[in-house]
């Protein structure tokens, strides 16, 4: 596969090529019409729906600009716009044709969309009903599982699918599996019938295996579907007069070996294979009100830092496969980030701030799942406080300057509210308490010292960094443990961080991104799958696939 040199996640409505979207007072309609020769890459057509990763690029935006930009928006509704098909998953000849970093990637994302939907309808009330009038296969019945709810069309052919084993040798790449038995308590024994059968599960059956959660017969489908949307929309919160704020354009400069936004940077080191990402605290007056927050609409401190982390995070895990180590700073005045931090509790009832705290947690989350060595640094200048001590605290490692003789120009961290529960990881855990194991005296140590600036010898003496060299040690130290993560393997590392990372009890959404992600990260390598006679090798070409018998 030929990959472009620069996959761009910004995009807007007018770009799109694959949705549409429309608005009728609390309910949206995302139309799939995906354009099938629009694909990211040469070397594949997205046929009958099927997708690839430009399609997701789209549907994160959609599903941003309906979060932010039409708060009178409680309920979206999914659904297709080719006669008899809803959405035929992945596009098989992309996944064949792709390496296989890009192959995780992807699956990756959609995971992160699809968890998306999810985390809007737990935290902010938005809620998604899939609207299958037609065949739904593999992802596209993943993206329905992603849904609060599911109504198939009972016209005698539609059927909902996970064929990835019987038919292409692998497993569903985002959540289908666990969302089957987790999310929809599936018995088992039918949930194995369903993922091993190809033609799928239609109409009363479908409902009765719990696969889908209404039926309706082509007559009735629209006035079911119509009806379940505004009942939906009924149980949200979302105010249907609420002021939407417009996602305007990002100011990014990309150079070869920088990304610079207004509150972000990220520079890289291309032969040591390092990144740092900078986060820069808010500079100036910051609104404290919400009419203030709605003026300054997506130019909010909190709102466009989000879009433009969001946005290096997924540049730089797609587009920089070989720079394996990111090192996480933050420069400004920690007092700017706690006032932001009071704003942010003070009014995280209104759909706004709600909407950015969410995307805010969505954004730290993605530094949890990626798959790269994190290490913060902690030098004179930062400003690791509050909300912006998540980004510390998502690292694998924490170093702190320590200046003992000099403590006006020493370093400190300020832990505030924020850490303690505002951003969970999708463990459902914040990051202090899983950095504790949810074991009370440490975080009743830490929680005694709230709001006070802590020093590197404070910092280390209650747990929060890994280490607190002084300024003698701190070059030597920092570049020693760098140079070595950076020798280490990066297939290890990525093993090592993910089972580091997410301790304690598992939810749907760790075993998505661990189990299921980890089986199918080896499956994607195996030849059963990509030999040369391995079913999503051979898919399509009318032969048929060798399979090395030995189970493994």
């Amino acid at each position: 596969m030929t990959r472009p040199p620069l996959v761009d996640y910004q995009t807007h409505p007018s770009l799109y090529r694959h949705w549409k979207l429309a608005f009728n007072g609390p309910v949206a309609t995302l139309t799939a019409d995906f354009d099938e020769n629009a694909g990211l890459a040469p070397g594949y057509k997205l046929k009958l729906n099927s997708y690839d990763l430009g399609v997701d690029i789209e549907l994160n935006d959609a599903v941003n600009r309906i979060r932010f930009e039409h708060p009178e928006v409680r309920t979206v509704v999914v659904t297709s716009a080719k006669e008899k098909v809803f959405c035929s998953g992945a596009n098989i000849f992309m996944l064949g044709v792709s390496s296989h970093a890009w192959k995780v990637n992807f699956c990756k994302f959609t995971n992160e969309t699809r968890n998306g939907l999810e985390d809007s309808s737990t935290h902010s009330g938005l809620k998604f009903l899939a609207a299958v009038n037609g065949a739904c296969a593999g992802g596209g019945y993943e993206l329905a599982l992603a849904c609060d709810e599911i109504v198939l069309v009972d016209d005698r052919s539609s059927a909902v699918s996970l064929p990835e084993v019987p038919l292409l040798g692998v497993l569903p790449g985002t959540g289908g599996l666990t969302r089957v038995t987790d999310k929809r308590k599936v018995r088992h024994d039918l949930a194995d019938l369903f993922c091993t059968s190809v033609e799928g599960v239609r109409g009363q059956r479908a409902k009765d295996w719990r696969l889908v959660d209404h039926i309706a017969k082509p007559a009735q489908f629209a006035d079911k579907v119509r009806t379940r949307a505004l009942e939906l929309a009924a149980q949200s919160d979302r105010p249907a007069d609420g002021q939407g704020v417009e996602l305007t354009p990002l100011q990014r400069t990309v150079e070869p070996d920088a990304l610079r936004y207004a509150h972000v940077n990220v520079l890289i080191d291309r032969v040591k294979r390092v990144a740092t990402f900078t986060v820069k605290s808010p500079v100036g007056p910051q609104p404290t009100d919400v009419a203030g927050i709605q003026a300054a609409g997506a130019r909010w401190y909190p709102l466009q830092m989000a879009r433009e982390l969001e946005d290096a995070i997924l540049s730089m895990r797609t587009n920089e496969l070989d720079i394996g180590t990111w090192l996480v700073k933050t420069e400004g005045d920690a007092a700017a980030v706690l006032a932001m931090d009071a704003t942010l509790m003070a009014h995280r009832s209104h759909w706004l701030v709600r909407e950015t705290i969410g995307l805010l947690r969505r954004t730290f989350s993605r530094l949890d799942v990626s798959s790269r060595s994190l290490f913060a640094l902690i030098e004179p200048g930062s400003c690791f406080a509050g909300s912006l001590l998540e980004l510390a605290l998502a690292c694998d490692r924490v170093y702190h300057l320590a200046l003992p003789d000099d403590a006006e120009r020493a370093p400190k961290i300020t832990v505030g509210a924020t850490n303690f529960g505002l951003y969970p990881m999708a463990t459902g855990q914040g990051r202090l308490q899983r950095r504790f194991y949810d074991e009370a005296p440490a975080l009743q140590a830490v929680q005694a010292k709230l709001d006070q600036a802590l020093d590197a010898d404070a910092a280390f003496a209650l747990g929060l960094v890994t280490s607190n060299p002084d300024d003698i040690d701190w070059a030597d130290e920092v570049r020693i443990a760098v140079e070595e993560r950076v020798a280490m393997s990066p297939d290890a590392l990525t093993g090592l961080e993910a089972n580091l990372r997410f301790n304690g009890t598992e939810n749907m959404a760790t075993r998505i991104f661990g189990r299921l992600t980890a089986w199918q990260n080896w499956i994607f390598q195996r030849p059963n799958a990509v030999g040369e006679k391995g079913a999503l090798k051979v898919y399509g070409k009318g032969d048929k696939a060798a399979f090395d018998w030995n189970r493994v």
